[in-house]
């Protein structure tokens, strides 16, 4: 299933395909554009790992572990442009005092960390109320003109509603994919 750029999806699709959204004329959900091995999160729970926020199911989610800091990075196959992130709060909100109210967007920065990700400007913040996390809430949309050739996004989530971690129960990517050649198409002459 995919929706046309205009507007705010009420529905979230559930995979990227289909020929219109291959073409990239659709948004879909990214999720089937991401590049698993290439990912990492930095403070993350062992019992709730990033991969989980792709699982559909927010009672398992993602959590930080030593404290409500928590950075995701997230590879894409190929270029993408987003257009929108839907973001749902961990277990339903049965301890809304984790969920983010701020997370700062990064496109295409590889190996930020702790150490360095307050000292480089991010492509956008987002203030999350728990009416955003719900998971009736429309998706949030992106400054879409700074989201056209994404290879990456990092998000940091630097604050939650007061608890000693923070936690995500899950996480939609809409968007399209760019047209890119594949030079293996080509065949060759001579």
């Amino acid at each position: 299933m995919s929706f046309p750029l205009t507007g705010a999806p009420k529905d979230v699709p559930d995979t990227a395909g289909g020929t219109s959204a291959q073409e990239g004329t659709d948004l879909v959900d990214l999720r089937d554009k991401i590049e698993k091995n290439e990912c990492y999160a930095r403070n993350e729970s062992s019992r709730y790992p990033m991969t989980n926020l792709f699982i559909g199911d927010s009672r398992l989610g993602c959590q930080s572990d030593a404290d409500e800091e928590l950075i995701l990075h997230i590879v894409f196959q190929e270029f993408v442009k987003l257009k929108f992130l839907k973001f749902t709060e961990f277990n339903q909100g049965a301890e809304s005092d984790l969920r983010p109210t701020r997370i700062h967007i990064f496109v295409n920065r590889n190996n930020l960390g702790f150490e360095d990700i307050q000292d480089v400007e991010p492509t956008q913040t987002l203030e999350l109320t728990a009416a955003d996390l719900s998971e009736n809430a429309d998706p949030i949309e992106l400054k879409y003109v700074l989201f056209q050739r994404v290879k990456s996004i990092t998000l940091f989530v630097e604050e939650n509603a007061g608890g000693e971690v923070s936690a995500l129960g899950g996480l939609k990517i809409l968007g399209r994919t760019t047209a890119t050649t594949n030079m293996n198409d080509f065949k060759k002459q001579g």
